[in-house]
């Protein structure tokens, strides 16, 4: 099993999902290669071929330019495997590269099992294994799904990529996404409501409880979905990304896409009712109870202290 890792880089810095593929890599049991738009002055760590296109003549991104630096790569070095992240990046350039190499697409990818790639169903509920047919495969990579086992400390034997550099988009740069209401990530404390919560007007125990702890509430993406909450107050991929001291997640099972967004927390507490949810395998301390009892009681002790 032969890889191409995708990696990014912004703004002339590298982004850190490039160790997420090398951790994907690892799971596949794989060999590997990369390729990067970027600098030269910005590198992974990384024990390979790390094939560097430079940014300052490709542009940080060009969809016809970089998608055929890719497929040149893809051409010297055969991998079975030319992995993304699922990123906007990767979300563009993927289904291109898949298309011209006629290979089969697999998105989102969140687990390996026995070598087989398993990604989410049905709003993440479930999860399904992947088997493909075609002999190469173009894959994105859901963020935090994957991790590696130690700090890579290599150095890259670097080659340059060369190629037309000019295409029908032209890249001008990047917009910061209007902020509103709450930045969760300057918060110390965040207590994040979930689908266990049961109705809207329960919000309101998970805001008195994050008052009392003189932090702010969050939400998981069903609860923003359904208009409970506003979506500035998400936590998870699709929403904001946070690493307080404390987080507490009530009624939150545990869902990859919410799990890459907290995390990195100092210390996450999940209150729960199923002792066999996703979010205990993160959490430093489970609670199983019914959120709707332990919540009001929490608060009061605290208020009361």
């Amino acid at each position: 099993m032969k890889l191409l890792l995708i990696a990014e880089s912004r703004e002339g810095k590298l982004l850190g999902s490039c160790y997420e593929l090398m951790a994907f890599a690892e799971k596949m049991s794989g060999e590997s290669a990369m390729f990067l738009v970027g600098s030269d002055s910005a590198l992974p760590q990384y024990g390979g071929t790390l094939y560097l296109a430079d940014s300052g003549v490709f542009g940080e991104y060009n969809p016809d330019v970089h998608k055929q630096l890719i497929l040149d790569v893809v051409a010297k070095e055969q991998p079975d495997l030319v992995v993304f992240s699922h990123s906007s990046y990767g979300w563009d350039l993927a289904p291109r590269i898949a298309f011209a190499l006629q290979a089969a697409q697999v998105s989102e990818v969140v687990d390996v099992v026995e070598g087989k790639m398993v990604v989410p169903v049905c709003n993440a509920k479930l999860r399904r294994e992947i088997t493909v047919k075609t002999a190469k495969t173009v894959v994105t990579l859901q963020a935090g799904a994957f991790g590696l086992t130690e700090e890579p400390s290599a150095a890259p034997t670097v080659e340059a990529v060369t190629g037309e550099s000019s295409g029908k988009v032209q890249f001008t740069g990047y917009e910061q996404a209007e902020s509103g209401g709450v930045d969760l990530g300057k918060a110390k404390i965040i207590v994040s409501a979930g689908r266990g919560i049961g109705k809207p007007e329960n919000v309101a125990m998970i805001a008195d409880l994050a008052k009392a702890l003189g932090g702010e509430y969050g939400a998981s993406r069903p609860v923003v979905d359904s208009e409970w909450v506003e979506h500035n107050r998400q936590v998870g991929t699709t929403g904001q990304t946070v690493a307080p001291k404390l987080y507490v997640a009530c009624g939150i099972s545990g869902a990859i896409q919410h799990l890459a967004g907290m995390k990195k927390s100092e210390f996450i507490v999940a209150v729960n009712t199923d002792k066999d949810a996703p979010i205990g395998d993160v959490a430093d301390v489970l609670v199983v109870a019914d959120l709707k009892q332990f919540v009001p009681a929490l608060t009061a002790k605290i208020q009361a202290l």
